[in-house]
C-alpha cells in the first residue's frame, strides 16, 4: 500500500516517525516507513536508531553521503510498495489525518502535493532570512499552486506512484544544493503526469540560520544557472530564468551584474545580519544570478 520515505542529515527524526506510524495503524493499512541518514555521524542517529524498534519501520545510515537527491533515490530502490509518500526530514506534522487526507486524494492522480508553511515567527533572529522567505514566498495556497501545478509541485511532502517516480528519478548529475524540485516537476510535466494540489501540510521545523542559507542560496543559483545553460528545463518553468531572459532582450544583464559586484557587501551584511530584508534578498538573487552569466 503505502511506503514512507524521509532522508535526513544531522537530525532526530524519532518524533516525527512515531506520528506517522500511529497515523497508519489508525488507518489499518499496509505500510513501511524507511529513514535514512546521509553519512552524517550525528550523535543524534543514537535517537534515530530507535525507528527500527517499531514495526514495519527502519532506519538506515549511509557509510559515505551521496547527497539529498541520491539519497531519495536509493530509499525508493529499497521501497516495497506502489505508492510512495515522501517526506523532507526536517518537518513537523500537527494534523492527525494527515495520512487519511492523502489517502482520500490519490485516486486517478500520479502525484499529490500537500504543501509546506512555516512556523509564525522565526526560532531566533539568526534564522529571520531562511523564514522569511519561507513565510511570505514560498508558502502558498492551493489557488496559488494550481496556478501553475507543475512548477509550484515540490518534494517535501508528496505522494507519489512509484512507476511515475522511476520515470524520472532525482537527476545526481549535480551536487550542490537547490533546485532539484524544478528539474523533477520539469520532468513530470514533460510526460504529462497527473498531478494534483490539496491542503495537507507539514510545517518546517528545522530553519536555516541567515548564513547557512545566504550561502545556499548561492548554490542554488549556481545548479538554477546549470540547468538553463544546460537546456535541462523550459525557461518559463522558472520565474527567475523568465525574467533573466527579458533583461537580455534589453541588454541589462551585465549592468545588474555590475551594480551587483558594488553593492554585494552591503547586502551580504544585511542578509547575515540579525533583520535581513526580503528587498535585498530579491536583489542579491537576481544580481548573483546575472554575475553567474556575466562570467
Amino acid at each position: 500500500m503505502l511506503s514512507i520515505l524521509i532522508t535526513i542529515y544531522n537530525y532526530n527524526l524519532f518524533p516525527l516517525v512515531e506520528e506517522l506510524y500511529s497515523q497508519c495503524i489508525s488507518c489499518n493499512i499496509d505500510f513501511e516507513i524507511l529513514t535514512q541518514d546521509d553519512a552524517s555521524n550525528s550523535t543524534l542517529n543514537i535517537e534515530n536508531e530507535k525507528i527500527n524498534s517499531l514495526p514495519h519501520c527502519s532506519f538506515f545510515v549511509l557509510k559515505e553521503n551521496v547527497g539529498y537527491r541520491e539519497n531519495k533515490n536509493i530509499l525508493v530502490q529499497k521501497s516495497k510498495y506502489d505508492l510512495l509518500l515522501i517526506l523532507d526530514g526536517d518537518c513537523k506534522i500537527d494534523n492527525p489525518n494527515f495520512i487519511k487526507n492523502y489517502l482520500n486524494s490519490f485516486e486517478n492522480f500520479d502525484g499529490v502535493y500537500g504543501g509546506r508553511i512555516h512556523p509564525e515567527k522565526p526560532f531566533s533572529p539568526k534564522q529571520t532570512l531562511r523564514w522569511k522567505y519561507g513565510k511570505f514566498m514560498e508558502d502558498q495556497s492551493i489557488e496559488q499552486r494550481n496556478k501553475s501545478p507543475y512548477r509550484s509541485f515540490l518534494f517535501n511532502n508528496t505522494l507519489i506512484r512509484k512507476e511515475i517516480f522511476n520515470q524520472v528519478k532525482f537527476d545526481n548529475s549535480f551536487k550542490k544544493y537547490g533546485h532539484d524540485d524544478t528539474l523533477f516537476s520539469f520532468e513530470l510535466k514533460k510526460i504529462n503526469a497527473r498531478l494534483k494540489h490539496i491542503e495537507n501540510p507539514v510545517i518546517h521545523d528545522d530553519i536555516d540560520s541567515n548564513i547557512v542559507f545566504y550561502n545556499k542560496t548561492k548554490h542554488s543559483l549556481e545548479n538554477l544557472f546549470f540547468l538553463y545553460t544546460t537546456n535541462k528545463i523550459d525557461t518559463n518553468h522558472s520565474k527567475m530564468i523568465t525574467l533573466f531572459e527579458k533583461l537580455k532582450l534589453y541588454y541589462l544583464v551585465k549592468p545588474i551584474s555590475l551594480i551587483y559586484s558594488v553593492l554585494n557587501p552591503i547586502i551580504e551584511k544585511n542578509l547575515t545580519g540579525n533583520n535581513p530584508k526580503l528587498f535585498w534578498f530579491n536583489v542579491f538573487r537576481l544580481g548573483y544570478f546575472c554575475k553567474l552569466a556575466s562570467k
